[in-house]
């Protein structure tokens, strides 16, 4: 990834941005491993995309809500459990989840295959929590459930409480 790619400033001349299939930063966070393809760089910070492949019985995040970004989830393989509110939902293959700032909801993969699903953040504001969370791991520390929502803080997140 070029230098370019990997700034939070807008371009001063936007190019078309293209990204192949073995290209783009990977983030690690335990067994969920996410591909951004783009990180606002090329869109004036409107809208960043990640892939993520969540390997069998992957548990989300715990389940929180957005200030300030809608969040997209398009399921390419397997099927994903969105949790919204106190709400199920499994979502195979084909199937389009949108959640728009202050929806409660998290996202998991409790079955015996890999899922892969496609991310958009409108704003870009919630691909550094990513960076953030790989940081975490990497220093040796446990991604825990308050170490995940201690780094939701920075982004305008918060856990979704008072669930009933």
């Amino acid at each position: 990834m070029t230098e370019e790619a990997k700034t939070s400033e807008p371009q001063a001349d936007p190019a078309v941005s293209v990204v192949g299939p073995n290209d783009g930063e990977t983030i690690v966070l335990g067994t969920t491993r996410m591909r951004v393809l783009e990180d606002g760089s090329h869109t004036g910070h409107r809208l960043a995309i990640a892939e993520s492949v969540l390997a069998p019985h992957t548990q989300g995040p715990p389940q929180h809500r957005h200030g300030r970004h809608d969040e997209g989830f398009y399921v390419l393989s397997g099927t994903v459990r969105f949790t919204v509110g106190d709400e199920d939902h499994d979502a195979a293959a084909g199937t389009l989840v949108m959640v728009p700032p202050g929806t409660p909801h998290t996202f998991a993969n409790p079955t015996d295959q890999p899922a892969v699903m496609l991310s958009t953040f409108t704003p870009d504001l919630y691909v550094q929590y990513f960076r953030d969370l790989q940081e975490v791991l990497i220093s040796g520390q446990p991604l825990t459930p308050q170490a995940n929502i201690d780094t939701m803080s920075r982004y305008a997140t918060q856990p979704a409480t008072g669930l009933t």
